[in-house]
């Protein structure tokens, strides 16, 4: 049986080429890449096409355009209307009454008669404002702030989810990467091992060494089954903005895998430029229109009123008697007035006073939020530069890493072929060009990454969708 196995499993050049072959097949693996599916660009726009937060800000500022509009018609007149039929006693009582809305006010004789008559009453008022020294216009900046802050809160918002798409789309790269080296790695095991196994039964090599493969392959496959899950939670992540089912998730990287960002490109910050310090600037604006809004509060108010009347009753006035019948069913006298009023509210001075002291504690809140936003993202601007120029550097390094590690695997293999050495440094071997070949797939990503970071920071990430996309 030895001697029917030996020519053909433990061939010495067999065995060479398939100890080589561990060498071999996961830069292949790793470096394979589909030019078909969802571009970065492609998945940008679908999330930002029909992500549901997106749409409730846009339903946000749309209510704030029509509280402009509101906030408008207060420049126009007020016109009330009123007709009123009733059937009452028409007795009257002198003495005061103050206003109430329960005991109703009345015009009849002065008897005490349960008779009852019809009363009839319709009428037109008209109210205006001619001036109200600009508490209508600061009403209407506050709606226009309001505009303002709903739009920088919609573009803030489209910008947070652009951003998120392009992260979890960088994600599911690398996850693909590292899953594909996990493979290439199970691969390679399998084949040693197939190999080693085939060498142990002709007694060339201890047991020991295929019990060590063995155990080799099954952290392999665990470290594949975890790249799998990571790659399946990425995949999940990403599926979220653009609406696929995870499954049908197929992505093209582009430029991500093969090049790196060019030296010069790279964005310039200008903090003004943030949608969120736009964001916290409008909400600066919405706070100072509010208050100039108090302090036109405690102002005269003026106003022009028109009315026109008429009224009806079944009560004859000259002696009281009951006309009986229809009467009092339309109204038979008329009245029409006009007048100016000048209310002013001299009480309210104390709580007018407390609303703009509390107004301005808010005013001075944004303010200081403002400078926190802006101090964090100079902040956040130099860590991306670090992690840029860090990124550069190990993307720079890393095919020293594979390159050596591909030589000692090659070494490693001869001088286990020519028993020089043990199981254990070719399996040491293999684990270093496994991380080798992860390391460099990923170094050129995280590059990418830093591009995005900065330009996050910077406030426009459209630079960094097209380049990766061309």
């Amino acid at each position: 049986m030895r001697r029917m196995v030996r020519p053909n499993l433990c061939c010495p050049r067999l065995f060479v080429l398939s100890l080589l072959s561990i060498g071999c097949c996961l830069p292949l693996a790793a470096q394979v890449q589909s030019s078909a599916g969802l571009t970065l660009e492609e998945a940008v726009q679908d999330a930002l096409r029909d992500y549901p937060s997106i749409h409730a800000s846009q339903e946000t500022l749309n209510a704030a355009v029509a509280h402009i509009h509101l906030a408008q018609t207060a420049y126009l007149p007020h016109v009330d209307g009123l007709a009123q039929i009733n059937r009452a006693t028409r007795n009257t009582f002198y003495g005061m009454l103050l206003p109430n809305a329960i005991i109703p006010s009345l015009d009849g004789s002065p008897v005490n008669n349960l008779g009852s008559v019809w009363d009839s009453g319709a009428g037109l008022l008209v109210s205006w404002q001619p001036f109200d020294l600009g508490l209508r216009k600061a009403n209407v900046d506050i709606a226009r702030a309001e505009k303002d802050y709903a739009q920088a809160s919609l573009n803030l918002t489209r910008f947070e989810v652009a951003v998120a798409t392009a992260d979890a789309f960088l994600t599911v790269i690398a996850a693909e990467q590292t899953q594909r080296a996990a493979q290439a790695a199970v691969d390679s095991w399998e084949v040693l091992l197939h190999n080693i196994h085939a060498v142990v039964h002709a007694q060339l090599r201890p047991a020991a060494d295929e019990s060590r493969v063995q155990s080799e392959l099954a952290a392999a496959r665990t470290q594949l089954f975890q790249a799998q899950q990571a790659f399946e939670i990425a995949r999940a992540s990403l599926s979220q903005f653009i609406g696929l089912p995870p499954a049908q998730i197929g992505l093209n990287p582009g430029k991500l895998l093969n090049q790196l960002p060019g030296e010069n490109f790279a964005p310039t910050f200008q903090v003004e430029s943030n949608p969120l310090v736009m964001q916290q600037h409008a909400q600066i604006l919405q706070a100072e229109a509010q208050m100039k809004a108090l302090q036109r509060t405690y102002r005269p108010q003026f106003l022009l009123q028109a009315s026109a009347s008429g009224r009806g009753t079944g009560l004859n006035t000259s002696d009281g008697s009951r006309l009986g019948g229809w009467n009092g069913l339309a109204p038979t006298t008329q009245n029409y007035g006009i007048g100016f009023t000048v209310t002013f509210p001299f009480m309210d001075v104390a709580a007018v006073r407390a609303q703009e002291s509390a107004q301005l504690a808010t005013l001075h809140a944004q303010q200081q939020q403002y400078r926190l936003v802006t101090r964090k993202l100079q902040a956040d601007w130099d860590a991306a530069q670090a992690a840029l120029n860090g990124a550069r550097r190990v993307a720079q390094n890393t095919p020293i890493e594979v390159s050596s590690a591909q030589t000692a695997l090659n070494q490693a293999t001869a001088q286990y072929k020519a028993g020089l050495t043990s199981i254990d440094n070719l399996a040491q071997a293999q684990r270093l060009l496994v991380q080798a070949q992860i390391d460099d797939a990923l170094a050129r990503l995280n590059v990418w990454r830093a591009v995005l970071q900065m330009e996050t920071v910077e406030g426009d990430i459209q630079p960094f969708i097209s380049e990766v996309s061309k």
